[in-house]
């Protein structure tokens, strides 16, 4: 039975009555399956998928025409969850006029229910453009990978009162310019509490502690299934990556060793028809 649909409404709700908002990303259709099952409220089709997915070292290739095929894949899967999409690099930083039209594509053609785009005081205007236009925004500070030339790498922000009075005063600004709900990343927790406190509207939290009002992980993080590093903030639920492994390493062992396919794992012909085979191959060897 499919559950209701979840909503911005659904998610002020549950803010409102103190209930904890489950965030994931995700980027294709079997572990949207998944998601929607287990009941994810948020899912975030997340530039992060240029790194996890594509191999790339930085979220900066992402580029629309891939972030629009893998929301339309998630969406498939996962019909009942809120989705967002993520406005990747120089998608909507250019004008107004150009991240009303990116984000319209996220919702016209992946049908996702809002954007997502990094940044503070700084992209204000920008999301009161698209709240106009009807497209609900979600905000991100904190770590924003897409400004990681200017941030010095993937490091922790608001680590002093000075930088941490900075994000505070970016939350509020985005709240302001109509932002439906804001995504904080990498910040102390005293941070976090301090913007969920203020805020009338969601705060979701990536490493930004347990006050904030839910939480998101990288699926692949919290699956390790992604190596190349792991944020402090990452718990790890599973271990794909050496179950994967070691099914690749029997797999190829068996075809090495004739193991595989055995007879369970081939077809049968019909009653009579492997000697009108034999006969047919006699024939044929003659002629």
């Amino acid at each position: 039975m499919a559950r209701e649909k979840v909503t911005i409404p659904h998610l002020f709700q549950k803010k409102a009555r103190g209930e904890k908002i489950t965030m994931l990303t995700c980027y294709d259709y079997p572990t949207a399956l998944l998601q929607e099952k287990a009941g994810v409220d948020i899912i975030l089709v997340g530039d992060s998928l240029a790194m996890t997915v594509l191999g790339h070292d930085s979220t900066l290739p992402a580029t629309m025409d891939v972030m629009v095929v893998h929301t339309q894949a998630v969406r498939r899967g996962a019909p009942g969850a809120f989705l967002i999409g993520d406005m990747p690099y120089m998608s909507y930083q250019v004008s107004s006029q150009e991240a009303i039209r990116n984000a319209g594509r996220f919702l016209a053609e992946a049908r996702c229910d809002a954007v997502k785009l990094e940044g503070g005081r700084n992209v204000a205007e920008v999301v009161a453009a698209l709240t106009r236009a009807t497209i609900p925004v979600m905000g991100h500070l904190g770590l924003t990978p897409q400004s990681i030339a200017q941030l010095g790498g993937f490091k922790a922000q608001g680590r002093d009162a000075e930088a941490a009075w900075q994000v505070v005063e970016d939350a509020k600004a985005l709240e302001q310019a109509g932002a439906f709900a804001i995504l904080v990343e990498a910040v102390p927790p005293e941070v976090g509490q301090l913007i969920t406190e203020r805020a009338s509207i969601p705060i979701i939290s990536i490493g930004a502690g347990l006050h904030c009002d839910g939480q998101l992980l990288i699926v692949h993080d919290m699956l390790g299934f992604f190596e190349a590093f792991t944020p402090k903030f990452v718990k790890k639920y599973a271990d794909l990556n050496g179950i994967i492994l070691r099914a690749f390493r029997e797999y190829i062992d068996e075809v090495v060793q004739g193991r595989f396919p055995a007879a369970e794992h081939c077809y049968s012909m019909k009653a009579g028809e492997l000697a009108r085979l034999q006969n047919l191959a006699r024939e044929g060897k003659g002629a």
